[in-house]
């Protein structure tokens, strides 16, 4: 198996023009902590977790700003900026400290479809606590979900210059890829791809303590008055719990819990068809996968294509 230099999901930044209303949005119902404000950006952190932020918010017309990501080592940093300069990859900046909230030091890349990428490491790290029981607020960012125009060359980018690996795929019968489960750790996937008529996000999710207090989060959004998706249920790739709502941005956002850690030395993907009902949702508590209900998270467009973000 390769040695990955890629540790571990950060953090997901984000633009919105009704910023103070989905920054409230996050604070007041989603369950997540300001510990940073200024010049129109907000840093939020998640209880359970020791990143000093899961989530960025900045005022500005809707975008992806980045996905961030770590390594272990300055050692391990160095090497992927190697790689990536080796390989063609175009940098948005060089390895250097960083000087936004939490520091450390880092770089940034567009990833193929122009997407922002942050690699860091050595950044500052806050005290998580262990989630209460019953208590519905997220212990962590879970994972990121893009769509792609072109899926397979999207995922492509990710094995072949990141060496994420595919843990699962969904596939329409006919055999046409919809979808990819990628890890860069023993978690089954800490970024999905699906296949959409653009680039743009698809979701964003959140892992909560456990089973209670995934469901007790859900009713709390649900009476926030936040419009659910699709949910609750139970995947099978990953075996972990949905619930989607949309924020008051437009974005797709989901609290999951329970995601498979897999086995790497054992491991072998499997290719899951959307047309059974238990692929897409093992309880089947949720409504049936529809076209109606995949349009959702199809998001607008996203404006940061091959733009990097001022901050």
């Amino acid at each position: 198996m390769t040695e990955r230099l890629v540790s571990h999901l950060r953090y997901a930044a984000l633009a919105v023009p009704n910023y103070e209303e989905e920054r409230d949005f996050f604070a007041k119902h989603w369950g997540l902590t300001v510990v940073h404000s200024a010049d129109d950006v907000t840093y939020f952190a998640a209880e359970g977790s020791s990143e000093p932020f899961i989530l960025r918010l900045r005022r500005d017309e809707k975008r992806v700003d980045l996905a961030a990501f770590a390594t272990a080592t300055t050692e391990d940093l160095h090497a992927l900026a190697d790689k990536l300069r080796a390989e063609g990859v175009e940098f948005v900046h060089e390895p250097r400290p960083l000087t936004g909230f939490g520091g450390g030091y880092g770089f940034r890349v567009f990833d193929g479809d122009g997407r922002v990428l942050e690699f860091s490491t050595g950044y500052e790290t806050r005290e998580a606590r262990k989630i209460r029981e019953r208590e519905p607020i997220p212990a962590k960012l879970s994972h990121v979900v893009f769509n792609s125009a072109d899926l397979n060359r999207t995922a492509q980018w990710y094995i072949d210059h990141l060496d994420f690996t595919i843990s699962d795929s969904l596939v329409r019968p006919d055999g046409v890829d919809m979808m990819h489960f990628m890890r860069c750790n023993e978690t089954h996937h800490s970024l999905a791809l699906a296949m959409g008529p653009h680039h743009s996000l698809h979701h964003l999710s959140f892992e909560m303590r456990g089973i209670e207090e995934w469901m007790r989060g859900a009713g709390k959004i649900l009476r926030s008055g936040a419009r659910m998706i699709w949910g609750p249920g139970r995947h099978n790739a990953g075996d972990n719990t949905f619930a989607y709502f949309l924020s008051p941005a437009g974005n797709t956002i989901e609290y999951t819990t329970e995601l498979a850690v897999l086995d790497e030395a054992t491991w072998e993907p499997h290719r899951l068809d959307i047309s059974q009902v238990s692929t897409q949702d093992q309880w089947g508590t949720a409504a049936q996968m529809s076209e109606l209900i995949a349009r959702e998270s199809f998001n607008d467009i996203d404006k940061g294509l091959f733009v990097a973000p001022p901050v």
